[in-house]
């Protein structure tokens, strides 16, 4: 069983929550990779994205690059050594990333895809009036939320619940799904299953 090094990307709370579940069950988290700050609110003040306050607050090594295909960024990102990488509500990665580590990257999304792919899926769920939702684990390929699924994760959504609620419940059950995920792996006892072409649900689009 190889022991897992692994690189985690994300930006906002709902990753925040996946990745101290990560951190607590005992995985070795070599690397985090998060937004580059930004001046935000009225005094245009510099904000930490929450990726970034736990990573301080947890003495992670911490890299922050405006361009992912930046050369230095790219061999910082390589002497890590990681064999695995993690994303959770970050932004597309160009391949020379996604491809970098032996084991692979995958994604958490917040759907069961292939419904809503893309942007905001919990919020779709609440505004279309779904029943149900979940979430997702896949390996990242070259489009976004299209690569093979490894597992998935299903709850109903209660007729008066709120996006926030939601969102809530699913970022413990993206921890549950990723701790799985992250045992197959380790076991090399991962099947994978190719996504349908169309989502069932026709998202919406801004």
């Amino acid at each position: 069983m190889e022991k897992l090094r692994i690189v985690f990307m994300g930006t906002p709370e709902f990753a925040v929550g996946i990745l101290d579940t990560i951190i607590k069950n005992n995985y070795d988290v070599v690397g985090i990779i998060t937004a580059a700050d930004k001046p935000a609110g009225r005094g245009q003040k510099i904000k930490y994205s929450a990726v970034k306050e736990y990573a301080l607050e947890n003495k992670l090594t911490l890299l922050q690059p405006t361009n992912l295909k930046d050369e230095g960024f790219l061999q910082e990102l390589k002497s890590l050594n990681a064999n695995l990488q993690i994303v959770v509500a970050f932004r597309m990665l160009p391949e020379v990333v996604w491809k970098m580590p032996k084991l692979g990257t995958f994604n958490l999304h917040a759907s069961l895809l292939p419904n809503y792919r893309g942007a905001a899926p919990i919020n779709w769920a609440i505004i279309n009036g779904d029943t149900k939702t979940g979430v997702t684990t896949f390996f990242i390929d070259n489009q976004i939320d299209t690569g093979v699924l490894i597992l998935s994760s299903e709850t109903e959504i209660a007729p008066d619940e709120n996006a926030g609620q939601l969102h809530d419940r699913l970022m413990i059950l993206g921890g549950e799904t990723v701790i799985e995920t992250l045992k197959l792996i380790e076991k090399e006892t991962v099947t994978t299953t190719t996504q349908k072409d169309k989502p069932e649900i026709k998202q919406l689009t801004s």
